[in-house]
């Protein structure tokens, strides 16, 4: 039975196509499964789904899809009662970045902190899915120019995601870090602060680790970081290197 079908088969596949680089595959897969976990009332299943697809819709800066998606999301979440669970939780911060990278950070810091709440309450304070929500949540409240806010967040992002082995996030969060001195201070006052935090994150980048889908994007993610502030040679070896993987030579 359609319905059925485990949540680790759904992402393996989606996975799958992500590692390809093939997201015409990967939506043409969310959608068949969130038409089945419908039809199905498989609410579990269907919310996880609906997550990936946010996810998915934001990063191909499908800017309409992705908030309508979202707000179905929340709207299904509040007809089902269950706000106050972990799996909501993750729906209100996924949320939340569609609307921050839409240019809608402060619609979408009410979804942050009940994101916040929830995860506070029921997680350890070392999972980390508190680091993605801090990293997160620290980038909305850049655009916000609430920068003590920020730094404190991306503080406890880094903490959390070096306790979990997650170098190549927080490779990330330096670069965000970078860009939110730049916004507080400008570009010729931020110089040594970017500097430090650049190279901090082609520390991460170049440690020992398989060199994955996952890897790949990250180094797309951060190439352009990388060409924002000079380093032009080192952005093209980033782009070279995840082409190189999608593409299996």
């Amino acid at each position: 039975m359609a319905g059925c079908v485990s949540s680790e088969r759904i992402l393996l596949k989606l996975d799958e196509y992500l590692n390809k680089n093939d997201y015409v595959s990967a939506e043409r897969h969310l959608r068949y499964w969130l038409s089945e976990a419908s039809a199905n009332r498989d609410l579990r299943t269907e919310l996880l789904v609906r997550n990936e697809l946010m996810g998915l819709l934001r990063k191909l800066s499908r800017k309409s899809e992705a908030i309508e998606c979202a707000e179905s999301t929340l709207a299904l979440i509040e007809k089902e009662g269950i706000s106050s669970q972990v799996g909501a939780a993750t729906s209100f911060l996924n949320a939340a970045t569609v609307y921050k990278a839409f240019g809608e950070a402060e619609k979408g810091m009410s979804l942050f902190y009940r994101a916040r709440e929830i995860y506070e309450r029921e997680l350890d304070a070392h999972d980390s899915r508190l680091g993605g929500l801090y990293n997160n949540m620290a980038l909305a409240l850049v655009d916000l120019s609430r920068f003590d806010e920020a730094r404190e967040l991306y503080r406890r992002a880094i903490g959390i995601m070096m306790a979990n082995g997650g170098q190549l996030e927080v490779a990330i969060t330096y670069l965000n870090m970078a860009s939110a001195a730049e916004s507080e201070l400008g570009l010729l006052e931020a110089d040594e602060t970017i500097a430090q935090l650049l190279e901090k994150a082609r520390e991460l980048l170049e440690g020992e680790r398989e060199r994955d889908g996952y890897y790949a994007f990250v180094c797309e993610k951060c190439a352009s970081v990388f060409d924002y502030y000079g380093q032009f040679l080192y952005a093209k070896e980033l782009q070279d290197r995840a082409r190189r993987i999608y593409e299996g030579t």
